[in-house]
């Protein structure tokens, strides 16, 4: 009677209160957009995090006890690689958790720029691998998430198939977006660009725009006032409208450039704004909504 009265008492509980809910995989990327595919292609199985802040600069992020914290939860780490963030390694390592799964989201990229021969201090801020800002053409985009999906299925084999569909649904809206893209860039005037840093090589390179120029003379290191000088010549020669800057670097040499040859400097981060599933994409947007708005079209 006793062992009857405690079942009825429990699923009267279960009936109360549902049954348990399955615990989400964490998930911790170094960055926003690596963040924000891995929410698309985990749904309401993850759990997901970034490390490095969108308008920050991804290079030199401080290591911070919190960040081993989050990470000694977490389940898989995605990683940008290619040397961009280096400073993964010892939040990691400091997490001391044993069962995560580091993931290098640059597999099967097609890098960008990598430098051939002896790499030195002269060359400023050089990455030896070749440019870590592949996330920057939607076609990666799709690689990254399918590099997410795998790892998923790894440590949730039962979700496998799950994740594959989900990861194929954003490399269709990486598709459009790079069609999107496409159709916006044809549109434009001029498909010349200045940008401060090299951090849109690959957001070029996807849509056929031509960087003629950077504000920083090597990569790392700030202008120099004949180097102004020289890019006020270039850009007024070549009659360019627009140059991204990321709003972690100094204003003052891209408003000496407006106010000397009346172009458009667009403060934008080579990151999004978010870690929603949406947020990879709604960046895109603004890129392509700020060019179009420099009056290149």
């Amino acid at each position: 009677m006793r062992a009857r009265i405690i079942s009825i008492l429990v699923a009267a509980c279960l009936g109360a209160f549902g049954a348990p809910t399955a615990a989400k995989e964490r998930i911790v990327a170094s960055i926003s957009d690596l963040a924000s595919i891995a929410a698309a292609v985990g749904g309401d199985q993850v759990e997901v995090a970034a490390i490095a802040r969108s308008n920050a600069d991804p290079h030199r992020v401080e290591v911070l006890p919190s960040y081993m914290v989050r990470v000694s939860r977490a389940r898989l780490y995605l990683k940008v690689g290619l040397g961009l963030d280096a400073w993964a390694d010892p939040i990691i390592d400091g997490s001391h958790n044993s069962e995560l799964l580091v993931v290098d989201c640059s597999k099967g990229v097609a890098i960008l720029e990598k430098p051939t021969g002896k790499v030195d201090a002269s060359m400023g801020d050089v990455h030896p691998d070749g440019n870590p800002h592949y996330w920057l053409d939607p076609r990666n985009g799709a690689i990254i998430a399918r590099n997410v999906a795998m790892a998923l299925a790894r440590v949730d084999p039962p979700n496998a198939s799950l994740y594959a569909s989900r990861a194929d649904a954003v490399a269709r809206r990486c598709d459009a977006t790079f069609a999107r893209g496409s159709a916006a860039v044809g549109a434009l005037a001029t498909r010349d660009l200045v940008t401060y840093h090299r951090s849109w090589s690959y957001f070029a390179a996807a849509f056929d725009l031509q960087v003629v120029a950077t504000i920083e003379p090597i990569p790392g290191i700030p202008p120099t006032a004949r180097h102004l000088n020289d890019l006020i010549g270039v850009i007024q020669e070549r009659k360019v409208r627009a140059a991204l800057e990321e709003p972690y670097f100094s204003e003052d040499a891209g408003e000496l450039l407006a106010r000397q040859t009346g172009i458009r400097i667009l403060r934008i981060p080579a990151m999004c704004a978010d870690i929603t599933a949406d947020s990879y994409f709604t960046h895109f947007e603004q890129l392509f909504d700020g060019l179009a708005s420099a009056g290149g079209s």
